[in-house]
C-alpha cells in the first residue's frame, strides 16, 4: 500500500525557516522589529523613535500635525516674540551706526553722521524739511554700548512682563505709543539736542506696569519695580546729557496707555478702549510734536 504524499510545507521556498520578516518598504532587508501603532515589520531606516515604542514612517507621518496647527504650537511657545523683535532692530541698528563710525561705540565725543541722520530734533520738523521718520527712527538709536545694553536689558525685562497679558498686537501698540510719546517730550523739553534711544519706550513700559501694579491694590514703591522707576528718575534728573523730555513723555504716554490696557478684571473696561487708547496716545504724540515743531521748538 503507497504512502500518502506529504503535506505542502507552509512556508515559502524562498523564505527559509526561522528567517525575520521583511521590511514594509524594502523587501530586501529583514526586519528585526515592528511598527508599535500599526504593527507593519520595518528596518531600522523606516522606523521612527516615538513616546512609546517606534513608528514607522507612514504612521509618523499621519502623527504629525499640520502646517497650522505647527505654526499654533511654535506661536504658543514664543510668549515674548515682540519684545525680542524690538531687541533685534535696536541692535541692528546700533550696529550698522558702529560699522559707519567705528568711533561711536563708546558714545563719547562727536555726533557721527549716521547718528546725526536718525536722531530727532525739532530742528529737522521745520523750515520744510519735514523729516518725521525721525519721530521713530530716534527710538533706535543709541549712543554707546553702555545705553544700548542697559536699555535693551531693561526691555527684555518689563517686554517678558507686559506682552504676555496685553499679547503681540496691544503689547506693540503699547510700545509704538510709548516711543511718540517720548518723541514728543523730545521735541517739548530738548531743543537744544539730537537725542535718540529707546529709553522713552522703556519708560514708558515701567510707568505702564507700575500703574498695573497700583489700580491692582499693590504699592508699586515696595516693589523692585518701583524702586528701578525712581532710581531711574533720579538718573534722569541728576546726569547731565540724558533727555529728560523723551523720559518724561514715554512715561506719561505708558501711565495714560496702562491705565486702560492694564485694568485689573473687576475694574475692566470694553475691549475697543485697549485698542483705541495707545491709538489715540500715538495720534495726539504726532499731532503735538507738529504743532510744537511749527512754534519753533
Amino acid at each position: 500500500m503507497a504512502l500518502p504524499p506529504p503535506p505542502p510545507s507552509q512556508f515559502p521556498a524562498s523564505e527559509p525557516i526561522g528567517a525575520l520578516p521583511r521590511c514594509y518598504r524594502h523587501p530586501g532587508r529583514e526586519a528585526g522589529r515592528s511598527c508599535t501603532r500599526c504593527g507593519k515589520s520595518a528596518c531600522s531606516d523606516c522606523l521612527v523613535q516615538a513616546a512609546v515604542g517606534s513608528h514607522c514612517i507612514d504612521c509618523a507621518k499621519a502623527a504629525r500635525p499640520d502646517v497650522k496647527t505647527r505654526a499654533k504650537y511654535w506661536n504658543a511657545g514664543q510668549p515674548a516674540l515682540v519684545t525680542r523683535v524690538i531687541i533685534a532692530i535696536n541692535l541692528a541698528v546700533f550696529s550698522f551706526v558702529t560699522i559707519s563710525d567705528p568711533s561711536s561705540l563708546s558714545g563719547g565725543g562727536s555726533l557721527t553722521k549716521a547718528q546725526f541722520d536718525l536722531g530727532l530734533n525739532s530742528f529737522f520738523l521745520r523750515d520744510g524739511r519735514n523729516e518725521w521718520y525721525r519721530l521713530i527712527t530716534s527710538g533706535f538709536l543709541h549712543f554707546g554700548i553702555i545705553h544700548v545694553a542697559f536699555n535693551m536689558f531693561m526691555l527684555f525685562q518689563l517686554g517678558n512682563l507686559l506682552e504676555r497679558p496685553l499679547g503681540r498686537l496691544r503689547f506693540s501698540m503699547l510700545y509704538g505709543a510709548c516711543l511718540l510719546g517720548g518723541s514728543f517730550g523730545v521735541i517739548v523739553a530738548d531743543a537744544n539736542a539730537i537725542a535718540g534711544g529707546a529709553s522713552g519706550a522703556v519708560f514708558g513700559l515701567m510707568a505702564a506696569a507700575a500703574v498695573s501694579l497700583q489700580r491692582q491694590g499693590v504699592n508699586v514703591f515696595s516693589t523692585g519695580l518701583g524702586t528701578t522707576l525712581l532710581l531711574n528718575i533720579f538718573i534722569t534728573f541728576a546726569i547731565p546729557g540724558i533727555s529728560k523730555g523723551g523720559h518724561i513723555g514715554g512715561a506719561v504716554a505708558g501711565a495714560i496707555c496702562g491705565f486702560i490696557m492694564l485694568a485689573p478684571r473687576w475694574k475692566s473696561v470694553p475691549k475697543w478702549a485697549a485698542y483705541a487708547t495707545p491709538a489715540a496716545v500715538a495720534f495726539v504724540s504726532v499731532v503735538g510734536s507738529y504743532l510744537m515743531a511749527a512754534r519753533g521748538g
